[in-house]
C-alpha cells in the first residue's frame, strides 16, 4: 500500500514550481506511504510524478520510486504487490535483463522495455494503480488492477491532466475546486457510494478496473480499454464449466487457494490478518496457519451491542488454529469520535457504516504489522449474500402482485415492500409506477437495488447516469438472476464499496491489505462452479468454500447466520448523534446549500425518530454527504 499523484501540462520553464507543485500533491497523501518520498519532472514536457511509499518489499533505497527503466525509456510510480513478480523477473534475467532491486516496481518497468507496457500489465497478478510515462512516445499510462483493489482518479483542471489515489492529491493542485456533478451525486444518493467511472465532482473520473489508458497529450480524452474482463471470464466459463464433483472442487479450490495464500504472505515487514470469525476470514487464517511456521497474528474487535459483537466467534476459531490473536473492545465514545474523520479518509461522501468498525480495526492491526490479509471478496466470488438465493423468489413475488397494481384499485395498494412482507429498507419501498415500467425479469430485480426509491426527486437537478454494467447486454450469457446479482455485486460493489472501504480504513493508518480471495484464477475457478456448489437451497451460500473450511475447522465453530461488520448507527442517531443530526439536515440550511430537497430528508428523520426499526441507512447517506462538503468546503 503506497500512494502516487501527478500531473501533465504544457512544458513549463518554470522546473521549480512544478516540483513544488507535485510535491504539495504527494504530501497529502503521506498516510499511504509514511516511510519515504519521491518527486520527479521533466518540466520540457510538463509531466510529473509524485509518491509516497510503504516498503513492504526490499526495504532499502533501491525501492525508492519514482523509478525509471534502465534503459531510460520509461518512469514509474505504481501502488500495490505483484505476486508473481518472481516468475517475471526469471523470465525476463532469461532474456537478458539485470536488476538492481529485490522490487516488483522494476519488474514492472523491465517488462515494459522487453513486452511493452500494455503486455506487461496483462501479465501482473496482483493488486496495483500504475502511472507510467514512456519518453520516447511522449505518452502517459494508467492502469488499474483487475478487481479495482487499489484506487485510481484522473481528471482535468484548466488544461492540465490530475491523477492520483486519492482525490484529495488533485484537489492540492493550486485553484482546482470542481464542481460537484449531480448526477454523480444522485447515484450516491441512491447507492450510498459512488460507482465509477464516476466521482463526485465533474470531470474528475475513477479508472475502472481491470482497464488502462494512455494518453497522447495533457488534453486527450482517451477511452480506457479493458485488459482483463469479468464479463469475458463469466462467459468464457460458462462455456467450459467444471464437470468434477462437488469433493473434488472441494480439494482443487483448497489447493489454487493454497498457492495464492502463500504467494500474498510475501513481506519483508510484520505480517497478519483480520479475523472476524466468518467463513471468509477464517478460512485465510487457516490457510495462512498452515503455511506458517509459527502463530500468525490476528486480529478483531469487539462491541458492547448485542447483534454487533462477533469477537467471541473470533476467538473461538483463533484458539483452535493457535493463532497469536489480539481483541480489542472499542466504546460507543472510539467509534462515534471517529465519524467526524470520516470525510478526510474517505474524501469522497461513502455511506458505508461499517467504514467505522474498519478503520478502528485497521488501527488495532497497524500497531502489531504493517501487512494484513482480509478475507473481502469471498461472498462476492462464491455467492454469499441474500440475493444470490432470493432474487428468482422475489421475482415470483414481483409477478404474483401485478395483476393486483394493474388493476383500478390497485394505486391504493400501499409500497411494494410491504405488499410483499419485505421491511428491507434498504432494497424495497419502490412506487407502484416505477414497477409498472419494467420490460424485463432484471427491471424487475433491479427495483431492490439502491435505498432511496427515487434518487433524482430527493437531489436538486438530479438524474440518474445509466451504469454500464448493469445493462441486459451487458450481463453474463445466463438467466440464473441470483448468479446476476451476483456479478452485479462483483463488478459494483467490489470497487465502489467493499474495496474502497477497506482501502481507505487500512492506508489511512499507514497499513497494507491484501485480499487473497479476490486473486483472478479464484474468479476463473468460481465462475466455472455449477450454481448449486455455490448455493445449496434454500438459503446457504458458499457452498464449496464452506466445504474447504471445514478441513481447518469443525462446521459448528462457523455455520451460523450470516452477520454484518457495522455499528448501531439508527441508535446513536437517536441518542448521542441526535444534535449532530439536526445540525446537518436543519431545514433552513439544506434550502440555503442547494443539494436536496428538504421535505424527503426531514420525513426520513421523522420516521428514524420515531421507529423502534433500524431504519436508518438512507438518512446515514445524507448525513455523510453532508459532513464530507462541510469538510471539503470549510467557510463556504
Amino acid at each position: 500500500m503506497c500512494g502516487l499523484t501527478g500531473l501533465w501540462q504544457s512544458p513549463s520553464a518554470d522546473a521549480k514550481k512544478l516540483t513544488s507543485i507535485v510535491g504539495d500533491m504527494t504530501t497529502t497523501i503521506a498516510h499511504r506511504g509514511p516511510d519515504d518520498s519521491g518527486v520527479w519532472i521533466d518540466a520540457s514536457h510538463g509531466i510529473g510524478l509524485g509518491f509516497r511509499r510503504l516498503a513492504i518489499l526490499d526495504l532499502s533505497p533501491m525501492g525508492h520510486q519514482p523509478m525509471q527503466s534502465h534503459g531510460g525509456r520509461y518512469w514509474m510510480v505504481f501502488n500495490g504487490e505483484i505476486y508473481n513478480f518472481k516468475e517475471l523477473r526469471c523470465e525476463l534475467e532469461a532474456g537478458g535483463h539485470d536488476f538492481r532491486s529485490g522490487s516488483d516496481t522494476e519488474v514492472i518497468l523491465e517488462g515494459a522495455e522487453q513486452w511493452g507496457i500494455e503486455k506487461t500489465i496483462s501479465k501482473l497478478n496482483g493488486m496495483f494503480a500504475i502511472a507510467i510515462w514512456d519518453a520516447r512516445e511522449k505518452t502517459l499510462t494508467l492502469a488499474r488492477d483487475h478487481f479495482g483493489i487499489k484506487p485510481m482518479y484522473y481528471g482535468w483542471w484548466n488544461g492540465t491532466l490530475l491523477f492520483g489515489s486519492e482525490l484529495k492529491s488533485l484537489r492540492a493542485f493550486p485553484g482546482c475546486r470542481p464542481d460537484i456533478d449531480r448526477g454523480a451525486l444522485t447515484l450516491y444518493i441512491r447507492h450510498g457510494c459512488v460507482p465509477g467511472p464516476w466521482s463526485i465532482y465533474k470531470d474528475v473520473y475513477k479508472l475502472q478496473p481491470g482497464c488502462m489508458v494512455t494518453f497522447q497529450s495533457p488534453s486527450d480524452r482517451q477511452e480506457p480499454k479493458a485488459f482483463w474482463s469479468l464479463l469475458k471470464v463469466a462467459n468464457d466459463s460458462l462455456a467450459n464449466p467444471y464437470r468434477g464433483s462437488i469433493d473434488e472442487a472441494t480439494d482443487d479450490l483448497d489447493v489454487l487457494l493454497q498457492d495464492v495464500i502463500a504467494r500474498q504472505m510475501m513481506s519483508d515487514v510484520p505480517l497478519g490478518a483480520f479475523l472476524s470469525g466468518g467463513i471468509d476470514s477464517s478460512l485465510v487464517v487457516s490457510l495462512m496457519q498452515s503455511h506458517s511456521a509459527r502463530p500468525v497474528k490476528t486480529f478483531c474487535i469487539g462491541f458492547s451491542e448485542q447483534g454487533y459483537d462477533e469477537s467471541p466467534f473470533a476467538k473461538q476459531i483463533a484458539n483452535h488454529l493457535g493463532t497469536d490473536h489480539t481483541e480489542m473492545f472499542v466504546t460507543h465514545q472510539d467509534a462515534r469520535d471517529l465519524i467526524p474523520r470520516l470525510p478526510h479518509i474517505y474524501d469522497e461522501p461513502f455511506a458505508d457504516a461499517s467504514a467505522i468498525p474498519t478503520t478502528l480495526l485497521s488501527i488495532l492491526t497497524r500497531k502489531h504489522v504493517t501487512v494484513s490479509l482480509s478475507g473481502d471478496g469471498g461472498d462476492e466470488m462464491f455467492a454469499g449474500y441474500v440475493q444470490h438465493w432470493e432474487s428468482d423468489v422475489r421475482l415470483a413475488k414481483i409477478k404474483k402482485i401485478l395483476p393486483a397494481l394493474r388493476g383500478p384499485l390497485g394505486t391504493g395498494l400501499g409500497t411494494i415492500g410491504a405488499l410483499m412482507g419485505d421491511s428491507n429498507q434498504g432494497r424495497t419501498f419502490r412506487s407502484r409506477a416505477q414497477l409498472l415500467r419494467c420490460k424485463t425479469d432484471w427491471d424487475y430485480i433491479n427495483l431492490w437495488v439502491g435505498t432511496w426509491k427515487d434518487a433524482s426527486r430527493v437531489v436538486k437537478g438530479g438524474f440518474e447516469p445509466s451504469i454500464t454494467g448493469w445493462r441486459t447486454d451487458a450481463m453474463p450469457n445466463i438467466d440464473n438472476l441470483d448468479a446476476k446479482h451476483q456479478y452485479i455485486d462483483s463488478v459494483f460493489g467490489l470497487p465502489d464499496d467493499m474495496l474502497t472501504k477497506v482501502d481507505r480504513a487500512s492506508s489511512s493508518t499507514g497499513l497494507e491489505a491484501r485480499v487473497p480471495l479476490l486473486d483472478p484464477r479464484v474468479a476463473e475457478f468460481a465462475w466455472r462452479l455449477p450454481w448449486e456448489m455455490k448455493v445449496a437451497r434454500p438459503n446457504y451460500g458458499k457452498a464449496v468454500l464452506r466445504n474447504v473450511l471445514k478441513k481447518y475447522v469443525p462446521a459448528e465453530m462457523f455455520e451460523r447466520p450470516k452477520q454484518g461488520f457495522s455499528v448501531p448507527i439508527a441508535a446513536w442517531l437517536r441518542g448521542p448523534l441526535r444534535d449532530w443530526c439536526e445540525h446537518m439536515i436543519d431545514e433552513k440550511r439544506l434550502r440555503e446549500e442547494g443539494f436536496f430537497e428538504p421535505g424527503p430528508i426531514r420525513k426520513q428523520w421523522e420516521i428514524v425518530q420515531q421507529s423502534n426499526r433500524d431504519w436508518e441507512k438512507a438518512l446515514w447517506i445524507i448525513l455523510v454527504f453532508q459532513a464530507w462538503q462541510e469538510a471539503a468546503n470549510p467557510g463556504s
